[in-house]
């Protein structure tokens, strides 16, 4: 991924750690038509956030230590 979308994938995370979010909700919110912006599978594939299965919820996508760590690092 290059450097210019790195602004993305921090508004991500941060979006995420406001709130688990729902699988549903990350993929209607976050999808693209463009194969070069995967913003939350890089995420994903850097650590800063990962799916759990919450027990009456379903699958959530939620913020790692390594993704609080990345908000702390840049301000947020």
């Amino acid at each position: 991924m290059s450097c210019s979308a790195d602004p993305l994938v921090l508004d991500f995370v941060e979006w995420v750690a406001r709130e688990p979010r729902a699988y549903a909700e990350v993929i209607s919110t976050w999808k693209t038509s463009c194969p070069r912006l995967t913003i939350w599978e890089d995420a994903a594939d850097r650590g800063y956030v990962a799916r759990e299965t919450v027990a009456g919820v379903g699958l959530v996508i939620a913020v790692t230590e390594g993704g609080e760590r990345l908000l702390r690092a840049n301000g947020r």
